[in-house]
């Protein structure tokens, strides 16, 4: 029979949501600091509510910006699941004593042309470098994948945690990762290919945001790093 002998590929496909924009930071770092987010702009989430498949599995990170973010699409007409299961694994960043200091101050006195708070080795002050960050969710997703292999799973989590996915699927190079923009509610999805003999993933899609033909409902990007002007 043709393509008997053709070894059968288990596609599992990820849907990365980020969680919406915080209002109440201050202008301040937050990283893992449990900070709740902005859910208001409904017409936002109707979109992505739209775009996100009905029979996934859902998973968020332990914060509560991504549980409020979760919510907001149920409450735009998504089927609510029947659980969505925790993974601390999926938090931001731990960005330690940078928690709460100044935004701006701090990115103007990094490095010209840093694309992170730090180089992804170093750690934040009584936190993580962004290569912890990017090791536990490695573990977290190899595990789903065996897990849910072959479904969809929606994952609402946070910009450095996508990233870092991002930088799995780039063939394991965080810094790569780092190089793209992860708006606030937007959505990433990542193929997962999976054969007795390899596995690899596809990129369909980055960073899409289905509510932005709307002028008015495009200030979903808050902004977190390099593009933070320097104080006068």
């Amino acid at each position: 029979m043709a393509g008997a002998d053709k070894p059968n590929v288990v596609v599992t496909r990820w849907w990365w949501v980020r969680h919406a924009p915080v209002r109440n930071d201050g202008g301040n770092i937050y990283g893992q600091s449990d900070i709740a987010c902005d859910t208001s702009d409904t017409y936002v989430f109707n979109a992505v509510a739209k775009v996100l498949p009905r029979t996934a599995i859902w998973y968020s990170s332990n914060l509560m910006r991504a549980h409020q973010t979760a919510e907001a699409i149920w409450a735009a007409g998504f089927p609510r699941p029947a659980s969505m299961k925790w993974e601390a694994d999926l938090a931001e960043q731990n960005l330690g004593r940078w928690q709460g200091m100044n935004r701006v101050q701090f990115i103007a006195s990094r490095p010209v042309g840093a694309s992170w708070f730090a180089d992804i080795n170093e750690p934040a002050p009584g936190g993580e470098s962004f290569m912890d960050l990017y090791h536990r969710t490695r573990r977290t997703i190899e595990r789903i994948n065996n897990e849910a292999a072959g479904q969809d799973i929606i994952a609402v989590a946070h910009g450095g945690t996508i990233k870092a996915a991002l930088g799995l699927a780039l063939d394991g190079q965080p810094e790569r990762g780092l190089a793209f923009d992860i708006d606030n509610v937007s959505v990433t999805r990542l193929d997962h290919f999976a054969s007795p003999e390899r596995s690899v993933w596809r990129l369909p899609m980055v960073n899409q945001q289905p509510w932005i033909a709307d002028d008015a409902h495009a200030a979903m990007h808050q902004p977190a790093g390099p593009e933070v002007k320097k104080l006068a």
